[in-house]
């Protein structure tokens, strides 16, 4: 086995009410040997976490019930979850929603539309 083999696979959570979103931004993390787990909105993310801890999340903005910003300030309210990177899922490009994500704990950010070749990228940056 080699040393690669031997590693434990990272866990990405990816929240999206979208199916189509989730499937994009799922295959090429599968692909690249992340463990992808889905959720549609933030209550059945903020399930999952406790039940699965991810190693990361990417989160949509724009959802039913619970945004990403609720979502992610949810999510840091936990302590074992205060350094997992958080990447935002969005097409706006306003200020004040910038700076609410940064203040919620956002690590980065995935611009709309998803371009699934710049998706691993910035997984792996943020991974690091």
């Amino acid at each position: 086995m080699t040393a690669e083999q031997s590693k434990p696979k990272r866990k990405v959570l990816i929240v999206d009410d979208s199916k189509l979103v989730r499937t994009i931004l799922a295959a090429p993390l599968d692909e690249a040997g992340y463990e992808v787990s889905e959720a549609t909105n933030g209550e059945e993310a903020l399930r999952l976490i406790s039940e699965q801890p991810p190693n990361m999340l990417i989160t949509d903005l724009n959802m039913p019930g619970m945004n990403g910003i609720d979502l992610i300030k949810e999510v840091r309210k936990d302590s074992i979850n205060r350094f997992m990177p958080i990447l935002m899922l969005t097409g706006e490009d306003d200020e004040a929603v910038k700076k609410a994500g940064r203040e919620a704990g956002v690590s980065g950010w995935i611009a709309k539309p998803v371009r699934p070749e710049k998706i691993l990228a910035v997984v792996n940056m943020v991974a690091q």
